[in-house]
């Protein structure tokens, strides 16, 4: 019977003790949520218990048609713990305005490198380092999809989130361009297209000396093919001293067509340099349309010699904005050290160009980001009882090369002003010597969405840029992650270009993962391999820029838990101080 007693005494000495074990262990789960209250993305723990085996007395009977059934007698044998159980669910989020934190709004975890193993977070706290990479505090890199040369999002392989604030640089060349604007229908059909002389003085044109080889036929003073250096020097009355040497410079400055000043060409004279090269030379420096077409007062456009006067006409396009100012200082001779030896032509204006007419200049870019000056003219050339015509011309002033003029052809019109010529013209800009991919091609339209060019009876005409792609060079100057993920980065020339994508691993069983320090997780046996999503997606969080997750503690619910685990650990104490008591009692009564 004593021992018996003894037996039953020690049971419920062990089973208080195993109650102090599981609540000091829960003591530790508490303590450890607590402490954590302010980590963050820190995910709380809860211990639950379990009963321990249960010594069966009786494991009770069945009815039968004499008896009724017993129930089992069992007496358990204390306490153990049966589980810790991680809440996943997504803590408070706190805007931190600081785009390089990021956090997660739904089921996920940010994926990151440690030394070459691949962990699991949802601390967003990521910084960059020294070559740019986006690490947590511990310098472990935050992994996602990078881009290729375009900027265009990569999936499949993983690598670091790399953001080159400051290092790097972008440009884009000009692909489209478009201009609205009203022409007015009421302006002049033009009448004559400008034209110049170029004299040798006030008087006379230019003749070539005695010995010259080809020499000028029948009686002509000059010659297409005479050579630049076998044309005799006006100013001196010999007629075998040349105006011109080898060697020597002829330089266009500062002349004027329309409201602009024509870029500084120059053709250097050698040996072989005819007169026709050099009426060539002023036909492109100076931007002349040398399409199959006569201007409505006869003259073909462009650089052209009277043989027989040995005098050089240009013959302009029509359009008051087309209309050459050429003065005497304009055209200069330099030697080799580019001093200045004489003006050796004397300009003489017989007529200016006229006809309803408007320009505008447009700025785009080539491959490198330089800025490149085109300006594009119309000028009003036909009306009809179906509509007007306009003919543009398209000049590129920063164009590599002595040409100014690019391109012309015709756009026409409706009776009602809308524009029936909706194909884009497609312009040529060479590029040579820049470093620039060349030529630089780019579709020019009157139409588009930004606005219409127009044929109306309205004063003036008016003509503006409106649209134009391609960028200047620009630096990269700050970045946001968006809800999906992609890294946008900001350039301090308005250029917005994805960087990367941030992306979410979803573990089948969040439960099984296991803690690996550091706000860090790891895959665990139970845990299944995360699959990589983009966020937003597969049921996956969103990602929130300049944001933190906070901690999911609820510490009104810690601070109860505290209380009753506290009672019961009290408790499980005083079971152990009773079986004690009663132990002392059963000694003395075997005194």
């Amino acid at each position: 019977m004593r021992k018996g007693i003894e037996m039953a005494l020690m049971t419920a000495l062990l089973t208080g003790l195993q109650g102090l074990k599981v609540h000091t262990r829960k003591l530790d789960v508490i303590g450890n949520n607590i402490a954590n209250v302010n980590t963050t993305s820190f995910k709380s723990s809860r211990m639950m218990f379990e009963n321990s085996i249960s010594r069966d007395i009786k494991i009770g009977s069945a009815p039968d048609t004499n008896t009724g059934g017993t129930n089992p007698l069992q007496i358990g044998l204390g306490v153990q713990i049966s589980s810790v159980q991680r809440d996943f669910r997504t803590g408070s989020l706190n805007a931190t305005g600081d785009s390089r934190d990021l956090a997660i709004d739904g089921d996920g975890f940010f994926l990151v490198d440690r030394e070459g193993t691949t962990l699991y977070t949802r601390a967003g706290a990521f910084r960059q380092d020294l070559s740019d990479d986006i690490v947590t505090s511990a310098g472990e890199k935050l992994l996602g999809y990078g881009v290729d040369s375009n900027f265009n999002i990569q999936e499949g392989e993983l690598q670091a989130i790399n953001i080159p604030l400051g290092k790097m640089r972008i440009a884009e060349a000009t692909t489209e361009a478009s201009l609205a604007g009203n022409l007015n229908t009421d302006g002049d059909l033009p009448s004559t297209g400008g034209q110049t002389l170029l004299m040798a003085n006030a008087s006379s044109g230019f003749v070539a000396i005695s010995s010259a080889s080809p020499a000028p036929e029948g009686g002509d003073r000059l010659g297409l093919n005479t050579k630049l250096v076998q044309i005799q020097d006006p100013a001196v009355g010999d007629d075998n001293t040349p105006l011109f040497e080898v060697g020597q410079t002829l330089q266009l400055v500062d002349s004027e067509k329309g409201f602009g000043v024509v870029p500084t060409r120059e053709l250097a004279i050698t040996a072989s340099t005819t007169v026709q090269a050099f009426m060539d030379f002023l036909n492109s420096a100076l931007g002349i349309q040398l399409e199959d077409q006569q201007n409505p007062d006869g003259a073909n456009p462009g650089v052209s010699l009277d043989a027989e006067t040995g005098i050089i006409s240009i013959a302009g396009n029509t359009g008051s904005v087309n209309d050459i100012n050429i003065e005497a200082s304009d055209i200069r001779l330099v030697d080799q050290d580019g001093q200045i030896l004489r003006q050796p032509f004397v300009p003489l204006k017989t007529a200016a160009s006229d006809g309803e007419s408007v320009r505008t200049t447009l700025v785009v870019y080539d491959s490198l980001g330089s800025p490149v000056s085109v300006d594009v003219s119309l000028v009003l050339e036909s009306k009809a009882d179906t509509g007007t015509t306009w003919r543009y011309y398209v000049d590129a002033n920063d164009s590599q090369g002595t040409k100014l003029d690019v391109s012309t052809g015709t756009i026409d019109f409706d009776s009602f002003g809308r524009l029936l010529t909706d194909t884009p013209v497609s312009v040529s800009l060479t590029r040579t010597a820049t470093g620039a991919v060349t030529p630089l091609v780019f579709d020019l339209s009157f139409t588009g969405d930004a606005g219409r060019t127009t044929a109306l009876a309205d004063r003036p005409s008016q003509l503006l840029g409106v649209f134009r792609d391609g960028l200047p060079a620009g630096t990269l100057e700050a970045f946001s992650v968006q809800e999906n993920g992609v890294v946008l980065g900001a350039f301090d020339n308005g250029a917005l270009r994805a960087l990367g994508q941030v992306v979410l691993a979803k573990p089948p069983n969040p439960g099984g993962m296991v803690d690996a320090g550091g706000n860090a997780w790891q895959v665990g046996p139970n845990s299944g391999t995360p699959v990589v999503v983009i966020p937003g997606e597969s049921a996956s969080g969103s990602v929130i820029s300049g944001a933190l997750e906070l901690s999911n503690v609820d510490l009104g619910q810690e601070f109860i838990d505290l209380i009753t685990t506290s009672t019961g650990y009290s408790a499980s104490s005083r079971i152990i101080r009773t079986a004690d008591e009663l132990m002392q009692q059963l000694l003395v009564l075997g005194r």
